[in-house]
């Protein structure tokens, strides 16, 4: 997985970047298959914003977080990246399985 991490308006400090790093360990522990993660991390006025896409197979995921605090849009936009990536993950689970669990599912 290659993780790129940059700040618009805002340093990038040792901290920031470990703690998206450890943050982002939770998506690749669900779902193995991630092969670019793109951050971007912003200040507007009074607004600290979080973008995240996260390449996989045959799809980009983009989700993006705004609060007050940079470490609690940081944590937002984890939980809503973990939902996006599980919604993907079932539906690539749903979509390979095979003709007879298709009709044996229908039956019951």
């Amino acid at each position: 997985m290659n993780l790129q991490i940059s700040g618009h308006h805002l340093d990038v400090t040792p901290a920031i970047r470990d703690y998206v790093t450890n943050k982002l360990e939770r998506v690749t522990r669900h779902f193995d298959h991630v092969i670019d993660v793109n951050v971007i991390l912003s200040v507007e006025k009074l607004k600290q914003k979080a973008e995240v896409t996260v390449h996989v197979r045959g799809k980009d995921i983009f989700v993006e977080s705004d609060d007050a605090d940079l470490y609690a849009a940081i944590d937002n936009l984890v939980d809503k990246l973990d939902r996006q990536v599980q919604k993907y993950k079932q539906k690539m689970q749903d979509h390979h399985r095979s003709d007879k669990e298709a009709v044996r599912s229908l039956a019951e």
